[in-house]
């Protein structure tokens, strides 16, 4: 049975260019980058080429890109790096962080390792109000950090004015855009954000793969230490093959056209997801209807547990996922609608991507109806 697979938002499949560079890179690279030798000098053209393809996608200049393991690398190495530059600078107290309440759990945990922590509210769409951030700001904080836009509900955080803000006040602003690198136009120069961090395979590129922005001009001591590679930012060997599959994923997506076309689709798909799901009593729809990404779809369902939800879609052939992508195994309340003040046991994410098609979402009209309705039949007769 052919499947079909809406949980982009965790992660998406491979896409073909990637495969395909991955495996002539393979093949052909077989140097550490740092050599002079031939083979050296080959992976390290390789390299440097997947970082413009890179920084072409977010709109930052080569030198800003920091190759890593991902996101949640990244989003560490950003947290250590503020800290440390900020008690370097303004002493050991200068240690503060400032975060919003639905952030990633990669960001929540991060936070935890330094000092104190002040946590920002949310609307009950999942939106931050920027004043409430800037109010936070203290002589002692080292780095707010913000994400582009939310892992659940899909909702896009006024980020422009919160980043506005703090380079007014000389603080350090960490964006966490790994849902919103392919998804929407990113444009760290135009930003002004002093740290970005973005995944790989969130957008089609191989898993494993990430980066973090740092503003030029900006120095942040290494989390990780050992080498000099990456401009002496990340030590280790970088991963050059599967790096340049990473780069021939953005080079996809740096094209304007592509980016819209499927931009556009993403909408559609969503849109008429939200239509089937609208038709269906007993079910909210979560986050921002303005502000919000244009490939997630956040459900909530009275009356019927997650579990059961996805089991019955995962036998009718689609993919989805409840709640956080990195609590699925325990299927945990969302901290996310917690703080939205929303039902947060009770979610449905439906997310859609490169490789989506109108027969995917014909068959949740064919499927989730009777699905719900036959799981409030059994939950009445238990």
């Amino acid at each position: 049975m052919n499947r079909s697979y809406l949980d982009h938002a965790s992660t998406s499949p491979l896409r073909p260019e990637a495969r395909a560079a991955w495996h002539e890179a393979i093949d052909a690279l077989q140097g550490a980058p740092g050599r002079i030798h031939e083979e050296g000098m080959a992976a390290r053209v390789a390299l440097e080429t997947a970082r413009e393809q890179m920084a072409d996608l977010v709109g930052a200049r080569g030198r800003e890109v920091v190759f890593t393991s991902g996101a949640t690398e990244s989003i560490m190495a950003a947290a250590h790096g503020a800290i440390a530059r900020s008690v370097d600078r303004n002493g050991p107290h200068a240690t503060h962080q400032i975060v919003t309440a639905v952030e990633h759990s990669a960001v929540r945990r991060a936070v935890e390792t330094h000092g104190p922590v002040t946590v920002v509210g949310v609307d009950r769409t999942g939106r931050v109000d920027p004043d409430a951030v800037i109010d936070a700001i203290t002589d002692e904080t080292a780095v707010v950090h913000v994400q582009w836009a939310n892992h659940e509900v899909g909702t896009l955080q006024p980020i422009d004015e919160i980043v506005s803000a703090c380079r007014q006040r000389r603080v350090l602003v960490h964006v966490d855009a790994a849902q919103a690198v392919g998804r929407v136009p990113v444009d760290f120069r135009a930003l002004g954000a002093d740290l970005l961090s973005l995944s790989g395979h969130k957008f089609g590129g191989p898993v494993g793969t990430g980066a973090l922005l740092v503003r030029r001009g900006l120095r942040i001591p290494p989390l990780l230490v050992g080498g000099d590679q990456e401009r002496a930012r990340r030590a280790g060997l970088e991963a050059v093959p599967t790096l340049v599959a990473l780069g021939a994923a953005a080079a996809v997506l740096a094209d304007e056209a592509r980016l819209g076309a499927e931009i556009e689709a993403s909408h559609s798909h969503r849109d008429r997801l939200e239509t089937i799901a609208a038709s269906i009593d007993g079910i909210d729809i979560f986050g921002h209807r303005v502000h919000r990404l244009p490939h997630l779809l956040c459900l909530g369902i009275t009356g019927v547990e997650p579990q059961g939800v996805l089991l019955g879609l995962d036998r009718a052939g689609i993919a989805a996922h409840s709640g956080s992508s990195c609590s699925s195994e325990a299927l945990e309340p969302s901290p996310v609608l917690e703080a939205m003040g929303a039902e947060a046991d009770r979610s449905l994410r439906l997310s859609v991507g490169w490789d989506t098609t109108a027969n995917d979402v014909d068959r949740v009209a064919a499927v989730l109806p009777d699905l719900i309705a036959e799981l409030r039949e059994l939950a009445t007769t238990i």
